[in-house]
């Protein structure tokens, strides 16, 4: 896990929990992750699928956010896409 942190994202430890996290993740068990804005709760999320090249589905309310994190995972050369439905009122 830390090579694939080191390679893609350029860190050389986890923030706290961070591991412990995505250890129970790449266990397979369910996780709720509850932390504050900028502690690294993505990298929660983006770390498990690159430790065994599988593909994840991601649901965030935020469009800004989708695309905000996909623009950041591709400049990391990681594929990612976003879906979004925007409604417009006529």
């Amino acid at each position: 896990m830390e090579l694939t942190l080191k390679k893609y994202f350029g860190y050389s430890a986890f923030r706290p929990y961070q591991k412990e996290i995505i250890e129970n993740i790449l266990q397979g068990k369910d996780c709720l992750v509850v932390m504050a804005t900028g502690s690294g709760k993505s990298l929660c999320y983006q770390v498990p699928p690159l430790v065994v090249n599988k593909t994840a589905v991601v649901i965030s309310p935020l469009l800004s956010l989708m695309q905000d994190q996909v623009m950041a995972l591709r400049q990391r050369g990681i594929k990612a896409d976003h879906l979004s439905l925007v409604l417009k009122q006529i």
